[in-house]
């Protein structure tokens, strides 16, 4: 599975984003799909992840009632809806497909590139 994620940019506080990534299986249905994201000097960190059929959604606290993960499954794509975004949301973002519904980066087994967000106060 490759992925491909697009979307970022530079925004100031409370602005919006909106990541995209781009799948290029005919099997993507059958992936959940998971942000993550590492600012510099920091770990990788979990943002939201999503099931394969869309029903089931999870997001780290630090995004909870700001982020909003959806996916197209007609699409093969998976977005992020980013608002009210914060100088803290800085950070390099990635997209990752897993067969386990899950918060844990090592449980993913395919991995985009990575879109740098930047916000400024």
């Amino acid at each position: 599975v490759q992925l491909q994620a697009s979307g970022g940019g530079k925004v100031q506080t409370g602005g919006s984003l909106r990541l995209s990534c781009a799948a290029s299986a005919r099997t993507f249905t059958n992936y959940h799909m998971g942000w993550f994201r590492q600012a510099p000097g920091k770990e990788r960190e979990f943002v939201a992840t999503i099931s394969a059929a869309g029903s089931t959604t999870y997001y780290a606290d630090s995004v909870k009632g700001r982020f909003t993960i959806s996916r197209d499954n007609t699409k093969n794509t998976v977005f992020l809806q980013m608002n009210s975004l914060k100088p803290e949301d800085t950070a390099v973002y990635y997209c990752a497909a897993t067969r386990t519904l899950t918060l844990r980066d090592w449980q993913y087994d395919y991995w985009g590139q990575g879109t740098q967000v930047t916000v400024s106060s």
